[in-house]
Parts: C-alpha cells; structure tokens; sequence
C-alpha cells in the first residue's frame, strides 16, 4: 500500500485501521478474536493504527500494546500509533466524561499512555475534544513541551473549528485533524476543510464508511446488538435508514463500474478529497480489513468524483451523528 504523509515528514499508510470497536460501543468484544485481526494488519499494508485512552478505559491502548510487544523490533518500526487525550472518563458510570484539557492532565494522560502501549514515544498524540472555555493555547504549549521532550512525535487535534485549528496551528505545527468525514457526513467541507488544506495539515478521516452505513450491510434497526452505540443513534433509526437509502443507491452503479464494495467507493472518494487524506475505517472482521485496504488501489475518474460530491446537493442525510450532548464537543 502507498504511503501518504499527514505532514511533510510523517508518512502513514494511506488506509489505517480505527482500533476503538475492539473494545466498546459497536457489540460484543474479543481479545483474543481482536489479536487476531490485528496480527494481520501488515498482510494489509495497513500500518497506521488510531486508539484513545477513552476507549475501553484504557483497555484498547492495552490491546494495542500487547499486539506491539509480540512483534520484533524491526516489524514493531513498521507501525505508526496515534493516540488521545482530553476526555475524562466517569470510572463508575458508562458514559459520564468531562472534557479535561489542563496541562498536568495532558502530561499525565501522555505517560499513562505509553506504559500501556509499551512504547517509548507516541508517533502522534491528539487532544481528543476540546474545552470551549480552556485555553488552546496551553494545551498546544504543554503538547509542544511533550514533543520536545521526546514523548510525542507529532500532534493532533480532533473536531475543532477552524478557527481553534489556526490558533493552535499558530502556537506549534498541527499534524492531523481527526474529525468525521465521509459521504454522509460532510459538513467540514464549507469552513474546516479548506483550512486544513490551507495550512497543509494531514486529514484523518474517522468513521469514513458511515459507521458502517455505507457497506449497504445495515438497512435494519434491528441488525444492532444492544450495547451498539448505533442500536440509539438518530441516523439508525428505522425511518431514517429507510430515508437514508437513498445515498446507497446513488454509490451502488458505481460500485458495479469499478467492480467493488460500496465502502470502496466511499473510502475511495475520501482519499481523492484531499492528498493528505488518511481514513481510518474500524472492523472486528477479517474480510472488511482486507476490503477495506483494497480500496486504495481504486482510482475513481473525474465524472464519477463530480458525481458523489454533488450528492451533497440532491440528498440530505436524517439524523444527528451524535446525541445532543455528544454535539456539544464537536467544532469546539
């Protein structure tokens, strides 16, 4: 798989995997099941791997780590690691968090991280929400402190507006932001997306297939456990999955051209966006992994580019991505 780079001197593959279903929120969990998968990420040329401390409490960064310290060292420096910080986690409740973005606790959340990881230095390191009323300010200044002092290589900033992405750009180089992106989530296009460009930052797109939606493998309320966090979400109830269909449609013809998935052409879409576009599709299935790599051998030509960019214009998805109080994070 080609290299991509985030950043004039950070190159990742150009698909990584997204590690957070291996432990909560999308059903059932398996370690052992989930060492599996990840034991065949390089058969995929997939070497970019995106966990979070928030994932699991800790649980997936451990997971990552146990999958890094079974491979020898040469093989261990194939792998880039990207990682989060900034939400506190209630340890009592499962959903309660406060977004955290004081220093002391960026520095402490940074060295939690690398004990469990097993890891001398975090390729890339993002402040996974930002506080409305915290200073961006100090948090890059703390982030740049981490850089120098060799923890981190790189820093990241997740669903931020544009106008928190220069300010922080100002104070110390962004990296990556990581926000969601796809064909059915497209509202960074009008402010975030040209920034970005602009101050040629990488792209880490997350939940690029739509949380699934965008297989056309789920067109049932009822094909979510309970415990899915899609099983609740507004776009997955039935009336707006019936609604919602619609975008399926319009992906299917060119799925049938290319001779592909339609998580294909939505992943292929996403990397013609932006050269510095690196989505990061999550699956606890062997046969999507490998789906979901092939994608960037596809090449889609100009018409069809044209024809799912103005999707955007004929179709409106129904449905928040998050509820009201998940919204609350989000372009901060």
């Amino acid at each position: 798989m080609e290299l991509r780079h985030l950043s004039q001197n950070f190159a990742v593959s150009a698909i990584g995997y997204g590690a957070m279903g291996l432990s909560e929120f999308y059903g059932e969990t398996d370690n052992n099941n989930a060492l599996k998968l990840l034991d065949n990420l390089l058969n995929t040329g997939v070497k970019f791997i995106d966990t979070a401390n928030f994932y699991g409490r800790g649980h997936n960064e451990r997971l990552i780590g146990h999958f890094l310290g079974r491979l020898d060292q040469a093989t261990r420096d194939e792998f880039k690691i990207a990682t989060k910080c900034g939400i506190d986690r209630d340890p009592n409740e499962a959903y309660a968090r406060r977004i955290n973005n004081a220093p002391n606790y960026i520095t402490q959340c940074c060295h939690e991280s690398l004990q469990r990881l097993g890891i001398e230095k975090i390729d890339l390191f993002y402040l996974h929400r930002v506080d409305k009323d915290a200073s961006i300010e100090e948090s890059m200044d703390c982030l740049s402190r981490l850089v120098k002092e060799g923890k981190i290589g790189h820093v990241g900033l997740c669903e931020v507006s544009a106008s928190t992405l220069r300010k922080a750009h100002a104070v110390f180089p962004v990296t990556a932001l990581q926000t969601e992106y796809s064909l059915w989530t497209r509202d960074i296009e009008d402010e975030i997306l040209p920034v970005v460009k602009e101050l040629d930052i990488g792209l880490v797109p997350y939940s690029p297939l739509g949380r699934g939606f965008l297989t056309g493998r789920y067109l049932k309320n009822s094909d979510f456990q309970e415990g899915d966090f899609r099983k609740n979400n507004a776009r997955f109830l039935q009336k707006n999955m019936d609604h919602n269909r619609q975008l399926i449609n319009a992906i299917h013809p060119l799925a049938e051209k290319y001779n592909c998935t339609t998580g294909q052409i939505a992943l292929a879409w996403l990397l013609a966006q932006y050269e510095r576009t690196v989505p990061i599709p999550g699956t606890k299935k062997m046969s999507y992994l490998v789906e979901n790599a092939g994608a960037a051998a596809i090449e889609l030509d100009r018409t069809d580019l044209e024809t799912l960019n103005n999707t955007r214009n004929t179709f409106t998805v129904k449905g928040n991505r998050y509820s009201e109080d998940g919204m609350k994070g989000i372009n901060a």
